[in-house]
């Protein structure tokens, strides 16, 4: 069975990011699951680690930034480089279930996922934070990272925060809803063909 694995690396005069992904270490799979994360943003790193450990995947992503200017560049740009990672090591949608939905609560938090793998990328979100900042990491920046990586991903997104009390809760929960949204969606069917009425994606 043909690996599903990428390296992307990215540098712009704002960020230098490397990211190294395998997209089928769940258990079972035969595969250690190894999980590195670095951005220089505490709850960023917290949340693509959730990101990946739920979604069954390994992840290694450094990003080196100018974090003395602010968090923007730094998250959105480790988004893009997830995302498209994540495009390479999928490859040809093929032989996969394409659509995933993901609950995920966290408490009182309670958040949905849902991703079509298509080509057609779109991203909607409802977070409903209220805090400026969770840890180091603005709240502005949360639906800015989710659109960033669906495009670079080219998936429809769809995530909502369904209720939920406390900040660091419900993004930690749309982070593992989306985590398990993804996991669902790549599962391999046995077959080969393509999951679309168009016969290509």
């Amino acid at each position: 069975m043909q690996a599903r694995t990428a390296v992307v690396e990215r540098k712009t005069a704002e960020t230098e990011i490397r990211v190294a992904i395998n997209l089928d270490c769940q258990p079972g799979s035969g595969n250690k699951q190894e999980i590195h994360v670095s951005t220089g943003i505490g709850f960023l790193d917290h949340m693509f680690h959730a990101l990946a450990k739920h979604s069954g995947m390994s992840l290694e992503l450094t990003c080196k930034g100018d974090l003395h200017i602010d968090d923007h560049h730094s998250a959105d740009d480790s988004a893009i480089a997830l995302g498209t990672a994540f495009k390479q090591a999928l490859g040809e949608v093929r032989g996969i279930r394409r659509y995933g939905t993901g609950f995920a609560p966290l408490d009182e938090a309670l958040s949905r996922a849902v991703i079509d793998i298509c080509s057609r990328p779109y991203c909607v979100t409802d977070l409903g934070l209220k805090r400026e900042k969770i840890g180091d990491l603005s709240t502005e920046m949360f639906p800015h990272i989710f659109y960033s990586f669906s495009i670079a991903a080219g998936v429809t997104l769809h995530i909502d925060v369904l209720r939920g009390e406390n900040d660091h809760h419900r993004a930690e929960s749309a982070f593992k809803a989306l985590a398990l949204a993804i996991r669902q969606a790549i599962e391999r069917t046995g077959g080969d063909d393509v999951p679309s009425t168009k016969g290509v994606l």
